[in-house]
């Protein structure tokens, strides 16, 4: 480090290229020191002392290197842990955008993963994970080559490896190479659809969760929240429209765990709603693999609730706006056939089987009813901002409010917006998206408010008043002064 050091403040003085030393230490020294908890300290503070040196001179160093140092913080665990979120924005670029997100997602897997090296070769400390995969199977990898050059099987000599969460490193199973990785390969890698990770999470549950997982449990979600604030605030609206659909699908993806999915879900499902709120136009951008989410509300809870966030963002935005109407009629039309499916069926997993459980049926209806509430809300607010939709959107809700098996609440709710709907000022004024309104009846503009008077509320049944007001009375006198 302190080599490194002298090279970072006197490198051009003496002609030395710094940025092959840097890539030298973490290849041939944090590869194998990584879980040395001395060596993982020293290590950040040096980053984040000349980190504004490092992404002024050496910009993809840390980003190409990150896989690296996520396992160093799996390895040291939460005492490093305020150490790491600050070096953290400094991982992010275009090439390791959405694999960082990924592999933040993926954190307990990657102790996971550690800790099986760990169990099969020993000590983590003092050989990189590539010497101590050849040191306890050469024959594997011999296999490999052969089977690569002359078509030839692979011979299967430990049995159930893999299954046995005991059992040696599978050092063919492509989860595993990809989650110890050392350098990033821009590829936003699909662990979830390998098929050994239901064995390798049942084996990982089964078994009495370690402190260095318990500690990766509660790291991850405060990752992701700085991993997600600054996305939101310095990355571009084609970064955020790639990250978006990866962040949908992994909503049902992640580890097992009851308060890690949890507090994941609710970051990821925050972030969604920030980044449709800073750019709604994304919606109109992503309308199939939202659309696609939409259809998959009946798979699970965990999709249902997704789906109830993208009902939510679809009213609240306009689907994009007023000038994505063809969007918009599109996404109207999901929005129906979700209600109507619901309407008609049990689509969310209702029986009328003797004997079902009461309890599940009762949590199950309550979860449709919830939904039904979302989108009934997310039709009447897209017919409101698209004129057009005003007619079919009367059909829809009117369906619901004449049907005598839609639950109470969802009732209400569709017999409110058609009352709402007879008044339309007032409608816009409620229902309007809260993005791009413009003039018009029932707009109130707050950032005028304090040079307009109480009287001018546009409100649609005093437009029919006429003349000055009668008092003096100002929106100053009712807003907080800046």
């Amino acid at each position: 480090m302190t080599i490194l050091q002298f090279f970072l403040d006197f490198g051009e003085a003496v002609l030395h290229d710094t940025d092959g030393s840097l890539r030298t230490f973490f290849r041939s020294c944090l590869s194998r020191e990584f879980a040395d908890p001395i060596v993982a300290e020293r290590t950040l503070e040096f980053l984040i002392a000349n980190k504004t040196k490092i992404l002024s001179c050496f910009p993809t160093l840390v980003p190409q290197y990150f896989p690296l140092l996520l396992k160093l913080i799996a390895s040291n665990g939460e005492r490093l842990d305020k150490k790491f979120s600050e070096l953290l924005p400094l991982m992010m670029s275009a090439g390791s955008f959405l694999p960082l997100f990924l592999s933040l997602m993926d954190l307990p897997m990657l102790v996971v993963a550690l800790e099986k090296v760990e169990r099969s070769s020993g000590t983590l400390i003092g050989s990189s994970i590539a010497t101590i995969q050849k040191s306890a199977a050469p024959e594997m990898l011999l296999a490999l080559m052969d089977e690569a050059y002359t078509g030839s099987a692979i011979e299967d000599q430990s049995g159930n490896s893999g299954s046995d969460d005991s059992g040696p490193l599978d050092l063919a199973d492509p989860l595993f190479l990809d989650l110890l990785k050392d350098e990033n390969d821009g590829i936003a890698a699909k662990h979830w659809t390998s098929p050994t990770i239901s064995s390798t999470l049942q084996a990982a549950l089964n078994s009495p969760q370690s402190d260095r997982l318990k500690q990766s449990l509660k790291m991850a979600p405060r990752f992701l929240t700085v991993y997600f604030a600054t996305a939101l605030r310095d990355v571009n609206n084609s970064l955020l429209c790639a990250l978006i659909p990866v962040v949908m699908s992994r909503y049902a993806a992640m580890f097992p765990d009851k308060d890690f999915s949890f507090e994941v879900r609710k970051r990821l499902s925050d972030f969604l709603l920030a980044a449709f709120q800073r750019s709604p136009d994304i919606i109109a951008l992503l309308k199939k693999p939202i659309t696609d989410r939409l259809g998959e509300a009946h798979a699970n809870p965990a999709k249902t609730e997704l789906a109830l966030h993208l009902c939510w963002a679809i009213g609240e935005h306009g689907a994009g706006g007023i000038n994505h109407k063809d969007v918009a009629r599109e996404l109207f039309e999901n929005l129906e056939l979700l209600l109507y499916e619901n309407l008609a069926t049990s689509r969310l997993g209702l029986s009328q089987e003797p004997g079902f459980d009461s309890m599940g049926a009762t949590s199950r209806k309550s979860s449709q009813a919830r939904l039904l509430c979302f989108v009934v809300t997310a039709i009447a607010k897209l017919a409101t901002c698209h004129n057009e939709l005003l007619p079919r959107a009367r059909v829809s809700l009117a369906k619901v409010a004449r049907s005598r098996t839609s639950d109470r609440r969802v009732w209400q709710r569709a017999c409110d917006y058609l009352g709402l709907m007879n008044e339309p000022a007032i409608c816009l004024s409620v229902l309007g998206p809260s993005t791009a309104q413009g003039n018009g009846p029932g707009i109130v503009n707050w950032r005028e408010g304090g040079t307009k008077m109480v009287a001018h509320i546009p409100f649609y049944l005093l437009a029919a008043q006429k003349g000055p007001p009668c008092h003096d009375f100002s929106y100053a006198d009712l807003l907080p002064a800046e």
